[in-house]
């Protein structure tokens, strides 16, 4: 009697308090699930991910529209910039850094930058990467003893559930303690989509199906949570992929239908069936009429023939708004912009595409500094940091008490290319005038670092002063004569003192 009392409260007798959780009939074949993270992705991240990667590969739709998020949140990479204060040890940092960018990637195909990208697409893909930290011997000769290697998702079983001896339990393939913190991951050895390309003899054939438990400081798990409790990663397709399938299906069905019709040029109709038609030749082997019509011909007819022409069906425009309304419910599943997804620039202006590319980028810069860097770039840069003082090859003696300080790091994506560059450096000069902007945070909006600008923009300017050079864009020049100090002297003598 209660209970009834109750929905009577909320619902005010038959209506609801919400539409959504009436039982009309309009609601009847509504029957909505509610499981938790864990269990949404459980049983079905397998087929997800496999649809995905299928999509990609044939579906050029979905093709671009990855390429097109990788190219705008990784571009040439998202670059480190070390805040150490002392100056001669953070240009040491920088320096060691890029000995090692090149050498990074432990299948030898790319380069640290390379790898973002690689880990980047294989989360849109896959929804989620593994990268695995693989420390290296001294006579490897690398820059640093520590290589990457990437793993897509599929080596991590995802309906791998159990409690161990020790009280910690695995979910989707990852182990935690009673803490709830990562403690391993269980991988497959190999992919187990290898199939036929997995080891048949050997010491491999009987490692290819086994599980290995790799410590989880060995793994990074790069992917995007979208609820509170998520621990594995859901494929960007997931929303789109049926919707993608069949556009692409009708888009084929629609080319068929019209190559088919435009087969047809006529249907001729005739009493004597054993008659040559038109008067022209017999069929050929497979029964086509070699009956043609060129330009300026006037076709007599036999006794009892009749031509009906084909006219097929043209969806004109029809056609084209329907597949760029579906277009553009893709590319919002995918957080992208239609233009991105399909090329077509036709419908847009300078107003309307800016602030298309002004929400689109947001939603990048989100996706690079909460997920790419935080899960990503960060620990690598960590690990690497530690990797190279231990074996000497950075002198830090004060890392061991200040290893906050000395990891602190800066990472800038790859600077965005505005619609018009002359309206966004205007703005961006009178920001910089106006106190609301500083120099170093311009720059690191085009994806570079302030001080090696600095130090370009210095050595330019002390070149063009000895060769006696003079450039309208050289700033210095605007001032007053009196304001600006004269040039050093170029002759020999001045050289020679110089050098002396």
């Amino acid at each position: 009697m209660w209970l009834t009392n109750l929905k009577r409260y909320l619902f005010g007798g038959s209506t609801p308090t919400y539409d959504g959780i009436g039982s009309g009939r309009r609601a009847m074949a509504w029957q909505a699930g509610n499981p938790s993270a864990i269990a949404a992705l459980a049983y079905s991240q397998n087929e997800l991910c496999a649809k995905s990667r299928d999509l990609i590969r044939r579906n050029a739709w979905a093709a671009a529209g990855v390429e097109a998020f990788v190219a705008n949140a990784i571009g040439t990479g998202i670059k480190p910039q070390s805040m150490l204060l002392n100056s001669v040890q953070r240009e040491a940092i920088q320096a060691l850094w890029r000995d090692w960018c090149v050498d990074a990637d432990a299948a030898g195909l790319t380069d640290f930058y390379g790898l973002q990208a690689l880990a980047c697409r294989a989360m849109l893909e896959g929804g989620e990467c593994l990268i695995r930290l693989r420390y290296r011997r001294p006579e490897d000769a690398l820059a640093v003893a520590l290589q990457l290697q990437l793993l897509e998702p599929e080596h991590l079983p995802a309906t791998l559930n159990q409690v161990l001896s020790s009280g910690n339990v695995i979910r989707a393939g990852i182990e935690f303690d009673s803490l709830g913190q990562r403690v391993a991951y269980h991988l497959y050895r190999n992919h187990p989509g290898d199939g036929a390309f997995a080891p048949m003899s050997g010491v491999g054939a009987s490692q290819a199906s086994e599980i290995v438990r790799v410590p989880s400081s060995e793994i990074i798990h790069l992917f995007r949570p979208l609820r509170p409790g998520q621990i594995r990663g859901e494929p960007w397709l997931a929303r789109a992929l049926v919707k993608l399938n069949e556009l692409d299906q009708y888009d084929d069905a629609e080319l068929v239908r019209k190559k088919t019709a435009a087969m047809f040029a006529g249907f001729i109709t005739r009493l004597a069936p054993e008659d040559n038609l038109m008067g022209e030749g017999l069929s050929d082997t497979n029964g086509v009429s070699f009956a043609g019509l060129e330009p300026g011909t006037l076709q007599i007819l036999e006794p009892g023939e009749d031509i009906k022409f084909s006219s097929p069906a043209d969806l004109g425009n029809s056609y084209v708004e329907f597949m760029r309304q579906q277009f553009r419910a893709v590319a919002a599943a995918m957080g992208i912009t239609y233009e991105m997804l399909t090329g077509d620039l036709s419908q847009v202006n300078y107003s309307s595409i800016r602030a298309g590319l002004l929400e689109f980028r947001r939603r990048c810069e989100a996706l690079q500094h909460g997920v790419i860097v935080h899960q990503l770039c960060r620990p690598i840069w960590s690990a690497w940091m530690e990797q190279a003082v231990l074996e000497g090859a950075l002198q830090l003696p004060s890392f061991a008490q200040h290893r906050r300080s000395c990891v602190a790091v800066k990472w800038i994506p790859q600077g965005w290319q505005w619609v018009d560059p002359k309206k966004e450096f205007d703005a961006m000069l009178t920001a910089i005038r106006a106190g609301l902007l500083s120099r170093s945070e311009a720059i690191s909006a085009f994806g570079y670092d302030a001080e090696d600008i600095d130090r370009e923009i210095a050595a330019d300017n002390q070149r063009a002063d000895e060769l006696g050079l003079v450039f309208d864009s050289d700033p210095r020049h605007d001032q007053p004569t009196a304001e600006r100090s004269p040039p050093p002297a170029t002759g020999p003598s001045q050289s020679k003192m110089d050098a002396g």
